[in-house]
């Protein structure tokens, strides 16, 4: 039986942190070669550092006149990320940094399994809904990222010109009758411009901005803050620590609320099952949810190499569902094309929506008009309900 009384802890990582500002890339890169071609492949990975940011991986159009044109975009598409999320300091500026570009061509390998309509990889990825909030995710993650997305906002308006682009944020909260009432700590780290600023000074700056996030009553007197814990925070970014794409999973999902697959999105084109499917399977966790059959559900879906259907489709509702998770399994298998060419089409993932996605979450997020987030839409609910 499933714990009523406890305290679970989520983390975030804002835009200009290091392993961010690389999944920001990777995602750009997917997006120009999508609005150049909807069948692109790519599989990019970034990294950065002092002045410094290396791309590399394999991609695909049908036209190689086309690719070869394309790589000479690169460095301009990296600038701009560099330069949107902010960074403009001396030893990382988005100007002044060194762009390596080491993207060739798909293997024909893996090519050969996805032209059949088969799964880019094996693997298994999870989703999950729960009813902790109105998005139906996890209190703490969501949360965290509004925290970071708020600061992100005045920081980039000029209304708190002294916070920078780096930073973190960390919420515990406690759970009463499996329900999140109070936030026992918080700890904040964001990077600031005056050397002289102290734990105190930034304290003062951003918590107005926490409090107008987060819902009335969540912090009390009792509530530990934990803000730029270690003093000084002037020195950031990939100047201050290396950073990769692919290296805040957990941050992109359910902040350890749920179990994950162990793959990375960012990067990936929509043939890659690690991050098409990790949307589908939430897409269907959230109906489920919504549609009344639990109040928790993690489903699971596993791919092979080369193939189009799931090996298995697994639902745990946790003790909450209204149905049998086996009749769940059987529904949702008849509700949605679970082969890797059904969740494109269903989902239109084959489309520009990516750069979006890199920072402050894959889901909990609002569907949006050109199909961003697509995979957050509740329109399955009357379908799943006759199908059980």
């Amino acid at each position: 039986m499933s714990r009523n009384n406890y305290v679970f802890t989520s983390e975030s990582v804002s835009e200009g942190h290091p392993d961010k500002l690389c999944d920001r890339v990777s995602d750009a890169i997917l997006d120009a070669f999508l609005t150049e071609e909807p069948n692109a492949r790519v599989a990019c990975e970034t990294f950065a550092t002092t002045n410094r940011v290396v791309v590399g991986g394999e991609v695909g159009l049908s036209d190689p006149d086309k690719l070869n044109e394309f790589m000479g975009r690169v460095d301009g598409i990296v600038r701009d990320c560099v330069k949107d999320i902010g960074y403009e300091q001396e030893h990382f500026h988005w100007q002044g940094i060194e762009v390596q570009n080491y993207l060739h061509k798909q293997s024909a390998h893996i090519a050969q399994g996805v032209d059949r309509d088969g799964a880019g990889d094996q693997g298994i990825m999870f989703g999950y809904a729960c009813r902790e909030t109105a998005e139906l995710m996890p209190a703490p993650i969501l949360y965290s990222h509004a925290i970071l997305r708020r600061l992100a906002e005045v920081r980039k308006s000029g209304q708190e010109p002294t916070l920078r682009p780096d930073a973190k944020s960390q919420l515990s909260l406690r759970y009463v009758n499996g329900k999140p009432v109070e936030v026992t700590s918080i700890v904040l780290s964001t990077q600031h411009s005056d050397a002289g600023q102290t734990s105190a000074d930034i304290r003062a700056i951003v918590e107005p901005y926490i409090r107008e996030v987060l819902p009335e009553g969540w912090l009390t007197e009792a509530t530990e803050w934990w803000v730029n814990p270690t003093g000084t925070f002037v020195i950031g970014g990939p100047d201050g620590d290396a950073g990769l794409t692919g290296r805040k999973i957990i941050v992109d999902t359910y902040g350890g609320a749920a179990p994950h697959g162990g793959g990375a999105f960012s990067g990936k084109d929509p043939t890659k099952v690690d991050r098409s499917a990790a949307y589908a399977a939430r897409y269907l966790a959230k109906n489920v949810v919504a549609a009344g059959l639990a109040d928790r559900c993690t489903l699971q879906v596993s791919y092979a190499i080369g193939v189009a259907k799931p090996l298995s489709i697994y639902v745990d509702t946790h003790g909450t569902g209204e149905v049998d998770a086996s009749a769940i399994e059987k529904a949702v298998a008849e509700c949605m094309d679970l082969t890797p060419r059904g969740i494109r089409e269903h989902l239109n993932l084959n489309r520009p929506i990516y750069a979006r996605t890199s920072a402050y979450g894959h889901f909990g997020r609002a569907p949006e008009a050109d199909g961003g987030f697509s995979w957050e839409r509740t329109d399955l609910i009357e379908q799943l309900k006759k199908a059980v």
